[in-house]
C-alpha cells in the first residue's frame, strides 16, 4: 500500500533477493523503491523494476522461524477459514506455492495471493505473472 511501511524479501528472476522496506508498491506499476535493511547493500534505496521480479513477499519479519514447518498444501489446514479461490503457483525456478487470491486475472502483470498457513511468515505474495510456468486454480489447485 503506498504511504505505509511494508517489510519486504524481494525475489529477482535470476534467483537473488533482498530485504528492506517499501513506502511505494502498487500493483501494476512498473518500478516501486526499496530502502535496504540486510546485507552489503544496507541503507540504500534501490528503485526495483518489477519485470525483473519472480515474486515480493511481504513478511512479517526478515529472518522468520526457522523451527517452524509451514503448511504448504491445502489438506494441511482447516478449509472452511479459508476464504478465496485456491491457487497453486509453480514458478519457473521449480518453486511451488499454494494459496488463496481474490483477484487473480490471468491477464494482469501480476496478482497477490495469501498463504494458507496463518501462521506463516508470508502476510502476502505478489507474484509476477511472466515468472510462473503454471497457475492452477480451484480445485486442481490441491494437487
Amino acid at each position: 500500500m503506498i504511504g505505509e511501511r511494508n517489510s519486504v524479501v524481494v525475489h529477482f528472476k535470476d534467483g537473488s533477493l533482498l530485504k528492506g522496506f517499501t513506502h511505494d508498491f502498487v500493483a501494476e506499476r512498473p518500478l516501486f523503491h526499496l530502502h535496504v535493511e540486510h546485507g552489503a547493500e544496507t541503507g540504500t534505496i534501490k528503485e526495483v523494476k518489477v519485470a525483473n521480479l519472480k515474486a515480493v513477499f511481504f513478511v512479517k519479519s526478515y529472518e522468520g522461524d526457522k523451527d517452524y514447518k509451514e503448511k504448504r498444501t491445502f489438506e494441511e489446514v482447516d478449509a472452511k477459514n479459508l476464504h478465496g479461490i485456491k491457487i497453486r503457483v509453480d514458478f519457473k525456478d521449480g518453486e511451488i506455492i499454494r494459496g488463496l487470491s481474490l483477484g487473480y486475472n490471468k491477464s494482469k502483470k501480476g496478482f497477490f495471493i495469501v498463504p494458507i498457513d496463518p501462521f506463516s511468515n508470508n502476510i502476502r505474495i505478489y507474484v509476477v505473472s511472466d515468472a510462473a510456468a503454471r497457475v492452477v486454480v480451484g480445485p486442481a489447485s490441491e494437487q
